[in-house]
């Protein structure tokens, strides 16, 4: 049985993941500030939600310690973490940022990841196929003006997740069998609220807001249902993790 835990499932990517693997009969475990509201009880798949503040580490740490993931994961043959919860705000040059929100960034983006990817590797160690998406962004191979927060916490998952790969190489406790897989996946410039967010900002924060206003206006953004459904495949293929930092649009 596969079972899955997703966080930022109720908007997006994420909730465009989470509708396909209920579609598909699988049990997912959707953590996010809001709730996913659609026809999921009509679906075949069985879905549990948790309302959680990933930039607060006492919550945090109150979810992991409860032991809900524990008992979600038991008696599964299969387990998935996607760590697809992000922010791109503050956006900003460097002088101008709000304090407050570069340390929201920091938690959502990297801190809360690496606390829920430890928390999945060490709870799972009895499930024998045990994958882990974490979801990045051409922001973090790339530089933009006015996303220095963005960008610096996209590479700083990037590179915590080649660290993890390493430990899967070398360290015994990690490696057996090939039981675990870690990847950063960047899907592409895709429709969503983050878009509009984006288009939203000024050019005094934001300069090179015209090229994403011109991906909208030509209709070039990338359909989150379609992306989904791509990502799905990648990651349950036998490819997945071969790679540590992949870009989705160049696996098709």
């Amino acid at each position: 049985m596969l079972k899955i835990l997703i966080t930022g499932h109720s908007r997006g990517l994420g909730a465009a993941i989470t509708n396909h693997l209920l579609k598909e009969g699988h049990s997912v475990f959707g953590v996010s500030r809001g709730q996913l509201s659609n026809e999921a009880d009509q679906t075949q798949g069985k879905l549990i939600q948790q309302s959680l503040d990933l930039s607060d580490p006492d919550a945090v740490w109150s979810f992991l310690d409860s032991k809900k993931l524990y008992q979600f994961f038991q008696n599964a043959s299969q387990a998935l973490l996607i760590n697809n919860a992000g922010i791109l705000h503050p956006i900003g040059t460097a002088g101008t940022l709000d304090t407050s929100a570069v340390f929201r960034a920091v938690a959502v983006n990297l801190a809360s990841v690496i606390a829920l990817t430890d928390y999945f590797i060490r709870e799972t160690s009895s499930v024998p196929d045990c994958r882990i998406v974490q979801l990045s962004s051409g922001a973090a191979r790339s530089l933009y003006t006015g996303w220095g927060v963005y960008c610096a916490t996209k590479a700083g998952l990037d590179h915590y997740t080649r660290c993890v790969a390493l430990e899967i190489e070398s360290v015994e406790a990690l490696k057996i069998s090939g039981r675990l897989r870690i990847e950063s996946l960047a899907p592409g410039i895709i429709d969503t609220d983050m878009q509009a967010e984006i288009r939203a900002t000024s050019l005094s924060q934001f300069p090179m807001r015209p090229k994403f206003d011109q991906l909208k206006a030509t209709g070039t953004l990338a359909n989150p249902d379609l992306v989904a459904q791509q990502l799905l495949t990648h990651v349950m293929s036998d490819n997945f993790g071969q790679q540590q930092l992949t870009d989705l649009r160049q696996l098709s």
